[in-house]
């Protein structure tokens, strides 16, 4: 292969996963709390802990989508909106949990201190979160499994409860991260769509009072989501102890991953178009919406009308949107190793 058409290929393969990725890749202010105790004493560690402390929102929270640990915020704070999306928050305090532990400095503590009592307080009583506290009026109120938002705080409590970085946590916060990463279970098992009386997998949001599935923007309907509930599967497989709920679910949402691949297409950019073409050497694919009454992948324009092929919909959310992925192949591969399928 030219090289051109080398380095293409992997764009466009980035393009497919972004949103498998966005689970895992971590944010900038996530990733500091990889770094050796030693950094968080040297003069670049001081100086960038307290740029995230300029980010921080009156609630505790961080906002997303903006580097936190590059340069400090000097505006208003109680103009920040903070946000569990994307990655924000969690990355913020696993940093601050660590660097209190290497400093004992103060202000680290009460930053961590706030926004951990933030997060415990945004969880709803059947166990959701939002992707905003206090509340939006929109879409954003709902349970938010969308860019595993809820799997990320759930992956921090847990680890705010047990981890080497949180040791110096009181023992009733870490009581309370217990407790809410079951009551996030729980939500999780009660919120596995049910088609035919067959257990599926999940919506990327549900209805935080009836649990049901529920649309965000327009072009991401109430549907089977084949990015997200890949997310929620592996976090129910690394479970040091899953519950038989918790095992069934899992092996219907394996069940439902096998049902929903897509073998023998593949997508190509031409030009600047994305298209859907035959192709038997093709990586199987999963749809990142499907159609809950017939599970036939899904796509829509802004105007939220539903489409049942890539090609029907406008250039710029076909070209704009992951539409389609590889998340099934790393969940497959994860499943293979569980002790208890």
């Amino acid at each position: 292969m030219h090289p051109y058409m080398a380095r293409i290929t992997l764009w466009f393969a980035l393009i497919l996963s972004h949103c498998d990725l966005s689970l895992h890749a971590g944010t900038p202010a996530e990733k500091l709390a990889k770094k050796p105790d030693g950094w968080f004493l040297s003069d670049e560690g001081v100086t960038t802990m307290e740029i995230i402390l300029s980010w921080q929102s009156v609630h505790g929270d961080w906002p997303k989508n903006k580097n936190t640990t590059k340069e400090t915020y000097k505006d208003d704070r109680a103009k920040l909106k903070g946000t569990f999306d994307n990655g924000a928050t969690t990355g913020e305090l696993r940093a601050l949990a660590k660097a209190y532990r290497v400093t004992q400095n103060e202000r680290f503590r009460t930053a961590f201190l706030l926004g951990f009592d933030h997060v415990i307080a945004a969880q709803y009583p059947n166990g959701g979160w939002p992707q905003y506290f206090p509340l939006s009026k929109q879409y954003h109120r709902h349970i938010t499994f969308n860019d595993g938002s809820m799997i990320r705080v759930m992956e921090f409590l847990r680890d705010s409860a047990k981890a080497n970085d949180f040791s110096w946590l009181d023992k009733e916060r870490q009581t309370k991260a217990s407790n809410a990463v079951q009551r996030g279970i729980g939500c999780i098992l009660k919120c596995q769509i049910v088609v035919n009386g067959m257990p599926t997998v999940w919506c990327a949001q549900h209805d935080e009072v009836t649990l049901a599935p529920a649309s965000a923007r327009s072009y991401e309907l109430a549907s089977l989501s084949g990015g997200e509930s890949a997310g929620i599967l592996k976090y129910l497989m690394s479970l040091e102890s899953p519950s038989p709920q918790v095992i069934n679910a899992v092996k219907d949402g394996i069940a439902w991953f096998e049902s929903a691949k897509i073998v023998g297409l593949g997508v190509k950019k031409i030009g600047k178009e994305t298209t859907l073409i035959a192709d038997p050497t093709a990586r199987p694919l999963w749809a990142r919406f499907y159609e809950i009454e017939t599970n036939r992948p899904i796509f829509c324009d802004r105007d939220g009308i539903v489409k049942y092929s890539i090609q029907e919909i406008g250039s710029e959310r076909r070209n704009g949107y992951a539409w389609y992925g590889n998340w099934g192949e790393s969940l497959f591969d994860t499943y293979s190793k569980w002790p208890h399928r």
